[in-house]
């Protein structure tokens, strides 16, 4: 590989992005590639993905403080750095917000100005396959704001390639059903299915994107559009670190399940959602905890689990809800008050970042 190559993956909150780029960068290390990733956010700090990303070996830079389709030059020297200094053969790195726009924004502006300069592999789009309901024949209802319907959509006509993940959670009719819906309706865009977190399809989307480039192609998705506008309302995004500390040890897993459950009960009771909520709670020595949540009629996924009681925690929460920021700040507080209380912990709160996707525009 004489340039660097840079892969940008796109995809619906919970989808699985993340375990996409960890299992992805694990199979190039594994074949003697020098692979890295970058964490990318619109918040400023505190990113359960780069935190837990690290945990399970992955080299992660984190660019936050906004998505990368705007920070053009932040990029270009982190990817140079990644290629000069640390040696990256293959940088694969996620976008936030709605999860659109990166093809035009980020891989046009970088052939346009950057030409030759890096290699750009498929620009990708995971597909978690309880979302993909939403859009298939049944149009099923998740408790999802309507306007989400529009984003799925975008991010999969946006896509040099679809990546059909949790494949493990279906049977083989279901996934031929899913794979069979996406050709269909997103034809002349190849469709890979994988289980990132069983490692099943990894090495063939490896060979795929390694083997290919980008088309580098603006494809009409209605972004800055009224139906991308009207599904950026009514996001908010909200990030919190904060200690808990017991007169006693303590099981940390219960403590995590008590605080996503309180978060569950408050936003039904709101009647909102969380398309995805994530906590990444360390303890004393190795000892972590990795939780989330892709809505509220789901069960908690746990990535791993504490195994010794601790006597305190550092917390680490993302949330990206279907909710407004005011509202969505003040469900959050309650339930680590709520939560703790029930612990019998005491707390302290060090940051929290609570903001709607266009709350300065509509000031």
């Amino acid at each position: 590989m004489n340039n660097l190559t840079f892969m940008v993956i796109g995809g619906y909150l919970g989808a699985g992005k993340t375990t996409t780029m960890i299992a992805a960068t694990k199979e190039l290390e594994s074949r003697g590639v020098k692979a890295g990733i970058i964490a990318n956010d619109l918040g400023i700090k505190d990113l359960v993905d780069a935190d837990y990303s690290q945990t399970q070996g992955a080299d992660v830079t984190p660019i936050t403080g906004g998505c990368i389709c705007y920070q053009t030059q932040t990029l270009v020297d982190t990817l140079r750095r990644l290629r000069d200094v640390e040696g990256k053969q293959v940088v694969i790195s996620d976008i936030p917000g709605c999860g659109i726009g990166g093809l035009d924004h980020v891989y046009n502006t970088l052939d346009r100005e950057y030409t030759g300069e890096f290699q750009l592999a498929p620009f990708i789009a995971v597909a978690d396959p309880e979302r993909l309901r939403v859009i298939m024949p049944e149009q099923a209802d998740i408790n999802l704001p309507q306007e989400m319907a529009y984003l799925f959509d975008a991010q999969l006509k946006e896509a040099d390639a679809i990546v059909l993940n949790k494949i493990d959670l279906l049977d083989d009719a279901q996934r031929a059903e899913y794979i069979d819906f996406l050709g269909s309706r997103y034809p002349g865009i190849p469709v890979l299915a994988i289980s990132a977190r069983t490692g099943e399809g990894i090495s063939d989307f490896v060979d795929f994107f390694l083997s290919q480039t980008s088309a580098v192609e603006v494809r009409d998705i209605g972004y800055d559009g009224p139906e991308h506008v009207a599904a950026e309302k009514k996001m908010s995004w909200y990030n919190r670190r904060f200690f808990v500390k017991g007169s006693e040890p303590f099981d940390g897993n219960a403590f995590v399940t008590a605080f996503i459950e309180a978060v569950r009960g408050l936003l039904i009771a709101a009647k909102r959602n969380a398309p995805h909520l994530k906590v990444f709670a360390i303890a004393s020595g190795d000892e972590f905890v990795k939780a989330s949540l892709i809505g509220v009629d789901y069960p908690i996924e746990f990535d791993h689990e504490a195994v010794t009681p601790t006597i305190s925690m550092r917390v680490i929460v993302n949330v990206r809800a279907a909710c407004e920021s005011k509202l969505l700040g003040r469900i959050m507080d309650q339930a680590v008050q709520e939560s703790c209380d029930a612990s019998g912990l005491d707390y302290n709160i060090f940051f929290t970042e609570c903001f709607g996707m266009l709350d300065e525009g509509l000031e």
